[in-house]
């Protein structure tokens, strides 16, 4: 199975990388990992919010794959536990590739929420853009852990 988590801008903070990291190497015997960091768009005097959503999503999209399952982190998507996150996954194993999306600093823009087969939320909780791809692939890894009875999940 491959799994691409596209995103823009680079992570900047060492613990953030160093966990990401960790994370992709403990996944690589169950899937391949690919984690896309796309150009940043900054918000300007002639960027506003939502011109900076769109100029995300128009760089997001250039990676997306038809043929993939798109899922779109969004504070309003649909929460799993760890159990039924892994069962997700595992019926898309052997049969579908994921794309993961996670929006910049002001989250997904409708484009990319509509172009999602699911839109999926970590917490009623709000976490940075980039924080949360750590935990992404740790839920990942996680789910891997479950579907392969390895001790991890507890």
């Amino acid at each position: 199975m491959n799994i691409r988590v596209i995103c823009p801008g680079k992570t900047k903070q060492k613990f953030i990388e160093e966990g990401i990291a960790e994370y992709t190497k403990r996944l690589s015997s169950f899937c391949k990992l690919e984690i896309i960091e796309t150009a940043d768009v900054k918000l300007s005097s002639s960027n506003n919010i939502e011109i900076v959503k769109q100029k995300e999503a128009e760089i997001i999209g250039k990676y997306l794959k038809n043929d993939n399952f798109i899922i779109g982190l969004d504070e309003h998507g649909k929460l799993f536990t760890s159990v039924d996150f892994a069962g997700f996954i595992d019926n898309l194993r052997g049969s579908r590739n994921i794309d993961f999306l996670i929006g910049g600093v002001y989250g997904l823009a409708d484009e990319l929420r509509q172009r999602a087969d699911l839109l999926l939320s970590f917490s009623k909780m709000t976490f940075t853009h980039r924080m949360i791809r750590m935990l992404l692939v740790e839920q990942l890894y996680r789910s891997f852990c479950i579907l392969n009875g390895k001790k991890y999940h507890y």
